[in-house]
């Protein structure tokens, strides 16, 4: 939010203050199961739903959802297949495999790293650039339509609840 002056900064600031002493001044209720169980459901709901756009972007792009998600990371600079297949628990082969999908369609070149040759170098091409730009721009548009009409505060209310059940969820993984 802007501010023209530091009082207005400063009344907001009180206000926000004043709110989250109200809010935390009510006791907590137990939710119904049944409202749990169908909170439960919606956000299955919301992963397949994210799922079958993201499969639907990568195909209008003429591509599978790794190839897109390899062409992402190659992007970012920095790219290197071992790590990515670490962190997706899949293997360096099969990291290879998408990787030389990219290559022939023209999306990615390797070369070997100018300071050591036992390191690659991947690079987007100018093709790589335009279908990472194209699916960057799908997404934005997605997000303009779905989320930006939505109330500021229910997006609020959203983001900390997916928060704590987020914390609560990682934390009986790691128990």
């Amino acid at each position: 939010m802007q501010y023209d002056e530091p009082l207005q900064r400063a009344s907001h600031q009180i206000y926000l203050a004043q709110q989250l002493t109200l809010v935390n001044s009510f006791p907590m209720a137990t939710p119904d199961l049944q409202h749990v169980h169908e909170a439960i459901a919606h956000l299955r709901r919301l992963t397949e739903l994210f799922q079958k756009r993201r499969a639907q972007l990568a195909s209008e792009a003429g591509l599978t959802e790794q190839q897109w998600e390899v062409l992402e990371q190659i992007s970012s600079e920095h790219f290197m297949p071992s790590m990515f297949a670490k962190k997706r628990e899949s293997s360096a082969a099969a990291v290879s495999k998408i990787i030389r999908q990219l290559v022939d369609k023209g999306l990615v070149t390797v070369s070997l790293a100018e300071q050591d040759a036992r390191q690659r170098r991947y690079e987007l091409t100018g093709k790589g650039d335009q279908v990472i730009a194209s699916l960057r721009q799908s997404r934005q548009e997605a997000i303009d339509k779905v989320w930006m009409h939505q109330d500021e505060g229910a997006l609020r209310s959203f983001n900390e609840l997916a928060g704590n059940l987020s914390k609560e969820l990682e934390a009986l993984l790691r128990a």
